[in-house]
């Protein structure tokens, strides 16, 4: 008898622990959106070209603003994951000058990257939010090790 109320207690406490999500699914996989109200706006999606200077590697995305822009300073993105890994993306601030955004990975002064908590809403599905506020800027979520970019701009 305890051992079956105990697996009921548990049996409820997972289900009120799992996330219900009822509102719009990305339409494409592996592509970050960025989730204004009940509309879904696709990331800018692009590979950043590698520079190399001395020790350091300077990665360059053409253009000096993104075409994805959104005026929330703490943004939301939902994402449906195929090949993606949510819990790799990383935010970065990206510098805009002349006509390109780039980010310097330096071994002596490395960019920190900016938090972001990853939900897993069921299945593939996955909310990513901005744990502070971001200043109006460029900015760039990006697989962990990979040159393969998301772009938007905070205005």
């Amino acid at each position: 008898m305890l051992r079956r109320t105990l697996l009921l207690v548990f049996a409820v406490a997972l289900t009120a622990t799992a996330q219900k999500y009822a509102g719009p699914r990305p339409p494409k996989a592996d592509l970050p959106y960025l989730k204004h109200a009940e509309n879904l706006i696709p990331t800018e999606a692009a590979d950043a070209k590698e520079e190399k200077k001395k020790e350091d590697t300077l990665y360059v995305i053409e253009g000096a603003n993104s075409s994805v822009k959104t005026p929330l300073a703490s943004p939301i993105f939902l994402l449906q994951a195929a090949k993606l890994a949510p819990e790799r993306l990383q935010l970065f601030k990206l510098d805009s000058k002349s006509d390109r955004r780039e980010i310097l990975f330096s071994p002596k002064h490395p960019p920190k990257a900016i938090r972001v908590e990853v939900t897993h809403l069921g299945s593939d599905l996955y909310r990513i939010e901005v744990n502070e506020s971001l200043e109006p800027g460029e900015y760039s979520l990006s697989p962990e090790g990979s040159k393969q970019v998301f772009c938007f701009q905070v205005f």
